[in-house]
């Protein structure tokens, strides 16, 4: 079984999102990741919605997609990974490592 990446877009930023969609789902299926993708209705903070779907990374085409302070939420749940610029962000915290 694939383990889980939240695929997130912010429409607000987003001049194509079709594309972004596309470009996600790539790097996903590169990385071994399954994409889900939220509910368009969901009024739920990323973070939450990456701990209801128990993902393990989110995926997003660049870094604006997330402010700073829902960032730094995400990561202390999963990992994050942008398309272009390709960059990989590990998250704060790994189970059983004392803070």
């Amino acid at each position: 079984m694939w383990p889980i990446a939240l695929g997130w877009i912010d429409f607000e930023i987003s001049v194509a999102p079709d594309w972004d969609r596309a470009q996600v789902c790539r790097l996903a299926r590169r990385l071994g990741y399954r994409v889900v993708w939220p509910d368009e209705r969901a009024v739920l903070a990323v973070a939450d919605q990456v701990r209801a779907v128990g993902a393990d990374a989110v995926i997003m085409p660049e870094p604006g997609h997330l402010g700073p302070l829902e960032l730094n939420r995400v990561m202390d749940l999963a990992d994050v990974e942008t398309v272009s610029p390709r960059l990989s962000f590990a998250r704060w915290h790994v189970a059983g490592a004392s803070r």
